[in-house]
């Protein structure tokens, strides 16, 4: 089967490998769509920990069941499915256990013509999406989901700020938070990000690259319930300025390094609440798929590409010009 691997640090390769042997607990999957996450490009410049040479990228896809182990329900052969790329969470549902894993580093993943795994990560593909939008899901809308239900407890009475609107996680959490009823707004770096992000239903936006943006924002929209970043860096002062007392900040990245100089008195006073999150577990899986299919919720797609050309899919998450998931046809 073709299947992209990282073949040394900088480098992927297009390779033939065999398509993989299940065990009885497990499905063989015939991947039609797979999508791109940051996740893909940080291994691929090193970015990661224990990366090792060969392994197969990719935590994210839809296809068709193609084989299924002896203790797997004979109904789901030939079944339309997206994978859960959530490993072993454990029964803990606030914490991943330390057997935890994605799909796609350290085990092979879905940027392959196959991809074999447990059957408690096969999800039924929602009716309402092709392949390409239900491949766009499970990593980003599981983060997005868990990050805004899980941990930030949100509800739809809610003034929330979704920052790097975008990107695959911001763009879930703005259209989950749209569709709960939430007051929406966001910010990036790019004008065109945010008119878009606006045409979709946001109220208002700010462009962090400008300066002091956060108090123009504030005193045009007033102060937020709820923030999900994924940045961090110096910047995330400004998040607790533009907070509402009794606020929940939840970020599920730090893309900008580390937060220096935070002010604590403004933290306690304001009696705000600072969250971290990664991922989501098999019941933040379900819950997330439950609601995608009661409010109809599109992935937003900025791009198929064909397989082969995966250089180009990976270039263009490099340089931040997507807006939505980038997506890879499987022929």
């Amino acid at each position: 089967m073709k299947s992209i691997i990282i073949k040394e640090i900088g480098k992927l390769e297009l390779k033939e490998n065999n398509i993989p042997e299940i065990n009885e607990n497990e499905v063989l999957v015939k991947i039609k769509s797979a999508s791109l996450n940051h996740r893909d490009l940080w291994i691929k410049k090193g970015m990661y920990a224990g990366i090792k040479p060969d392994v197969i990228l990719g935590s994210d896809c839809a296809g068709m069941v193609d084989k299924i182990g002896t203790n797997v329900d004979k109904n789901l052969l030939n079944k339309e499915v997206i994978i859960n790329p959530s490993c072993n969470w454990g029964n803990n549902q606030k914490v991943q256990s330390n057997k935890y894993t994605v799909l796609g580093l350290p085990d092979h993943g879905t940027l392959a013509e196959y991809v074999k795994i447990d059957k408690d990560n096969i999800v039924i593909k929602p009716e309402h999406l092709d392949f390409d939008s239900s491949s766009a899901l499970p990593l980003a809308g599981l983060t997005a989901y868990r990050a805004l239900f899980s941990r930030g407890q949100v509800e739809k009475t809610d003034k929330v700020l979704i920052t790097g609107i975008g990107g695959g996680v911001a763009l879930f959490a703005f259209q989950f938070a749209l569709a709960l009823g939430c007051e929406v707004f966001v910010t990036s770096g790019s004008d065109d990000k945010i008119k878009k992000a606006i045409e979709m239903g946001a109220k208002g936006g700010a462009n962090y690259k400008t300066d002091k943006w956060e108090k123009d924002f504030s005193a045009k929209y007033g102060k937020f319930d709820l923030i999900i970043d994924s940045a961090c860096g110096n910047d995330f002062n400004k998040l607790i300025d533009i907070s509402e007392a009794g606020a929940r900040i939840v970020f599920f990245g730090g893309t900008t390094g580390s937060i220096n100089n935070l002010s604590p008195q403004k933290v306690f006073w304001k009696q705000i609440s600072i969250l971290g999150t990664t991922m989501g577990s098999n019941e933040d899986f379900e819950k997330m798929i439950a609601f995608v299919n009661e409010n109809k919720i599109v992935p937003v797609i900025d791009k198929v590409f064909n397989f082969e050309d995966f250089e180009e899919a990976f270039e263009r998450m490099n340089k931040a010009e997507q807006f939505g998931k980038i997506v890879l046809k499987i022929s």
